[in-house]
């Protein structure tokens, strides 16, 4: 059989692209943490750190298309599967590795308790941050909310140039540090919102919405999606050996790590509780309902005696006992007042009213 046309690498396409810089939000040279003056692009920069023999390249892309990504890949010998990956939305955790580079992917959360603009019942927002990790390089693809942890990291680099010390993985550290202390800001706002939910089910007559509920159980579900398999891949760069993730570096990610499962343990936890909360809501709107019911009934009963004796005595028949007593329309009056008087009583001992 003849041997079927081998795919054309991304690497061969043709050669004319958009230019990478549409879809480039920063590139900058770092030596010993600190930023080289300049601007730069994905090819000067990578040439400035050949010829130094030192320092490495920070890359910041937003939202690439396959065309960019292959004028990317091409300059730093990026894997097919890297390319995919970094025009994939809506990733798990992950890590993969290639001969010469890591790709890691982790997602960002931020809870916003108004809502937003399209939907006021989605409070929490996850985005994505793919990190390409080479020996001399590190690029940053971010997809949603995880711009402004970029930001805000670009802030503390300059700050504190010890932060990106050990290269591109301090790089990688130090943006999964912030992504990691973001989730415990959350699950302790979450705290707060559940345990209100927990005090307004519980309140004696209360009316539980089991919708507020069962709305934060979802955006929950979507958050232990963003944290919960960080774990492994946490634990997969641990184990790394080699000059991609220092020993160094490998032992602030333990600490990080920590945090992440505290992180996750506590949204774990919220999912249950919430669940149980939707079935004792349940049982007490099953509660008030039977206890309604019963009032009714109750009342119905009341009124049932007056309404027979009034139908009786309303009848339009001549010869009828006591019609013509001087005090029958009195008397009448006094035994629905005392039987009525007699039921409320019962009723109230028996508490259905």
């Amino acid at each position: 059989m003849p041997s079927s046309p081998r795919p054309t690498p991304r690497t061969n396409r043709r050669k004319a692209f958009e230019p990478a810089q549409d879809a480039m939000r920063d590139c900058g040279v770092y030596v010993n943490g600190h930023r080289l003056p300049g601007q730069f692009d994905h090819r000067s920069a990578l040439e400035e750190v050949r010829n130094r023999g030192e320092g490495f390249v920070w890359l910041s892309l937003s939202r690439p298309n396959a065309v960019q990504m292959d004028a990317i890949a091409e300059e730093y010998g990026l894997h097919e599967l890297t390319v995919e990956d970094a025009l994939t939305q809506r990733q798990r955790p992950k890590v993969e590795i290639h001969d010469d580079h890591m790709v890691f992917v982790i997602r960002s959360v931020h809870y916003n308790p108004d809502g937003t603009e399209e939907d006021e019942n989605e409070k929490i927002n996850t985005g994505q941050l793919l990190m390409v990790l080479g020996r001399n390089y590190i690029i940053t693809i971010r997809m949603g909310m995880a711009r402004e942890a970029l930001s805000i990291l670009g802030e503390r680099v300059a700050e504190d140039p010890e932060l990106i010390q050990p290269g591109p993985a301090g790089v990688l550290w130090a943006i999964t540090d912030y992504l990691v202390d973001d989730y415990l800001r959350t699950v302790q706002q979450l705290e707060e919102l559940v345990e209100d939910m927990e005090d307004d089910v519980f309140e004696p007559g209360y009316i539980t919405e089991i919708e507020d509920i069962y709305i934060l159980k979802r955006e929950i579900l979507e958050m232990r999606h963003a944290i919960d398999p960080l774990t492994t891949a946490l634990r997969s760069i641990m184990a790394m050996r080699g000059q991609l993730m220092p020993k160094s570096v490998r032992r602030y990610l333990s600490d990080v790590l920590d945090h992440q499962l505290v992180a996750a343990d506590m949204a774990q936890g919220f999912d249950e509780r919430l669940s149980a909360l939707i079935d004792a809501a349940a049982v007490k709107i099953q509660l008030q309902q039977n206890t309604d019911m019963r009032t009714i009934s109750a009342y119905a009963a009341i009124l049932a005696v007056p309404t027979a004796l009034a139908g009786i005595y309303g009848m339009n028949f001549d010869r009828m006992p006591e019609l013509h007593w001087e005090y029958g329309y009195y008397i009448v009056l006094l035994i629905m007042a005392g039987i009525v008087a007699f039921l409320v009583w019962l009723l109230r001992r028996n508490k259905w009213l």
